[in-house]
């Protein structure tokens, strides 16, 4: 008799604890050998994910308690990654959300809730970090109440059952008093109240593709939950394309999770996950079935991206000086690739030429895709994000999200007024004990772009902001410059730390010295609101006369370095930021200063 089966998913808003509370619940039911050296945040693989310390892929495992076996898939807690979350829903029965006893449900806790809620899924709720002294359980547990009622939930829905929990410590707990002793209740909260998938072994296999990887020695590997039926390796089955095409293969490799690790299996029945090779094209949506039974399911919905970038190849001096894949052509054979597991992508030709537009769901869904290319050895140019606008009867239409963000009160004012003057609108504002003071924003996504690194300025570096996709609506906002010129150099050289002094006056530098630069890239930030043409390879000119003062010690502010996400949101329309796998500059699109007077002068002669 095959063991009971339960499946679920774990959702939170970033940093809230999920993926500690999923290794805390491997390490209770024997996934890691005794003795064994286990990394902290086990399911967080990627070099990405454990370096900025969120999740980004969504990842299978399975523990077995006490004869059932629990599957559970651990998912991104940042909305820009929704479209990993929206897929892996349909794999399951029910999804443990895990919200902070501290912060409450946050904008991301609100569109997985919504999500899951929308599927008829069963939710249950972990109050995390209950040991903090901060926290505040029993009013976020209204809160979190609040928004069920909010979200539409059903009668059924609204009576969750609840748990309270530690995973950094590793107990959970029913109520309040009871002993803070293992993670054993939450256990038997899982097999109590998850929903048992129907389970029909005789009937013809239904089993929709809903994530892919990819293995050196097997190729194409489908991943997703099966329906209806039983799977056996060597079956000859056929993959139901969304676009109606048909693709008989044969099942090579037949895998279910055990732990972290995928074990082979002779044959998997209804309700359980598996992981097969063999499946030829088979991508994300896709329904695998018997031959002589072909009856694809619905294909999976994934919201549309909001905000697109133009790539380029790299064409700047430097080009082909520090990556190995450079040219147009391995750019798109990389992105096509891309496109076949990460749904929530578009791919689509650029306006100029060896240009491609490629659009996803926010500035760090896409700017993780250029970190894994540039660690790959791509070079590429990358355009200034703009929203994705839309028509609705006649009326254009802009993204819009909610925003929440936490500051010190004496910040506050200049948070406020800066985000009224980029169009957003206060929604919620309320002072904590502490002093910090908590507010909820719907901010036109165009309005936000640029907008993390004058935060951070304006809250000394101590506030939080995190936003989340809410709407489409009719446009309120305009696209934003910015305020300040920048700093050009004017030609290739390496930079001279004389030349850097004399230039500190008129703003702020990206380059220090001993740098190379070439013509049109950008050293530094000008003080004032014109692009000024600059020398910054100049050395001090040596004489054999010496004067007084002409010896003085030279002193060098730190330049400004670019991350990535900083680099992007930094770049007005005519610039580019230039990714390399061992540097981020920014230039202008044109390098030539010629060119660019003269594109000048045109705009100002179209103006009048």
């Amino acid at each position: 008799m095959k063991p009971p089966i339960r499946n679920i998913a774990i959702v939170a808003h970033v940093d809230h604890g999920k993926t500690t509370l999923v290794d805390g619940l491997l390490a209770q039911a024997g996934a890691f050998r005794e003795g064994a050296v286990v990394a902290e945040r086990v399911m967080d693989s990627n070099d990405q994910e454990r370096e900025r310390g969120i999740t980004i892929l969504s990842k299978n495992t399975s523990v077995e308690w006490h004869g059932t076996r629990i599957n559970i898939i651990d998912t991104p807690g940042h909305a820009d990654f929704g479209s990993e979350v929206e897929r892996v829903l349909k794999m399951v029965d029910a999804v443990l959300l895990v919200v902070d006893a501290a912060e409450g449900p946050m904008p991301q806790t609100r569109y997985v809730l919504q999500k899951s809620l929308q599927l008829g899924l069963r939710a249950l709720l972990c109050l995390n970090k209950v040991d903090r002294e901060e926290s505040r359980a029993d009013t976020v547990l209204s809160e979190v109440f609040d928004l069920f009622v909010a979200l539409d939930a059903t009668d059924e829905q609204l009576e969750f059952p609840h748990i309270y929990a530690s995973a950094r410590d590793g107990w959970a707990i029913r109520e309040p008093g009871d002993e803070r002793k293992d993670l054993t209740p939450l256990f038997q909260m899982l097999v109590d109240e998850i929903p048992a998938p129907d389970r029909d072994h005789e009937a013809p296999l239904q089993l929709q593709v809903a994530t892919l990887d990819y293995s050196e020695f097997v190729g194409r590997i489908c991943i997703g939950r099966i329906e209806r039926g039983t799977i056996r390796r060597g079956d000859n089955v056929v993959v139901c394309k969304v676009d109606g095409g048909r693709e008989s293969f044969r099942v090579t490799s037949l895998m279910r999770f055990e732990g972290l690790e995928r074990v082979d299996a002779d044959e998997v029945g209804a309700g359980g996950i598996v992981a097969l090779s063999g499946a030829g094209s088979a991508t994300v949506g896709d329904t695998i079935c018997p031959v002589d039974a072909p009856d694809p399911l619905p294909p999976l919905t994934i919201d549309e991206p909001t905000l697109s970038m133009t790539f380029f190849a790299n064409k700047s001096p430097f080009a082909g000086r520090e990556g190995r894949f450079v040219t147009s052509r391995q750019i798109k054979e990389r992105l096509d690739r891309e496109s076949i597991a990460n749904v929530g992508l578009r791919i689509e030709e650029g306006v100029e030429r060896e240009s491609f537009r490629v659009s996803g769901r926010g500035t760090l869904h896409l700017s993780v895709l250029i970190e894994s290319m540039r660690r790959e050895g791509y070079e590429l140019g990358v355009g200034r994000p703009s929203v994705i606008l839309r028509e609705v009867d006649g009326e254009t239409h802009e993204p819009f999200e909610e925003v929440a963000l936490n500051c010190a009160e004496e910040h506050s004012g200049t948070v406020i007024q800066k985000l009224n003057q980029r169009g957003c609108e206060l929604t919620e504002m309320h002072k904590d004990p502490d002093g910090q003071t908590r507010m909820r924003w719907v901010a036109p996504s165009r309005g936000l772009i640029g907008y993390r690194s004058e935060f951070v300025t304006d809250t000394r570096g101590t506030g939080t902001l995190v936003h989340v996709f809410s709407h489409y609506g009719p446009t309120k906002s305009k696209p934003r410059s910015r305020k300040n010129g920048v700093l050009i150099s004017q030609d290739e050289g390496v930079t001279s730390g004389f030349s850097i002094w004399n230039l500190q006056e008129r703003g702020q530098m990206f380059v220090g010295p001993g740098e190379p630069t070439y013509a049109g890239q950008l050293v530094g930030l000008h003080s004032r609101d014109n692009d000024l043409v600059v020398n910054p390879h100049k050395g001090k000119k040596l004489t054999n006369v010496r004067a007084a003062g002409s010896d003085d010690n030279i002193t060098l502010v730190p330049p400004r370095i670019f991350s990535l996400e900083e680099a992007l949101e930094f770049i007005a329309n005519d610039e580019l930021v230039e990714v390399t796998p061992t540097s981020v500059r920014v230039r202008k699109l044109h390098l030539d200063h010629n060119v660019r007077k003269r594109q000048d002068r045109d705009a100002k002669k179209a103006r009048a």
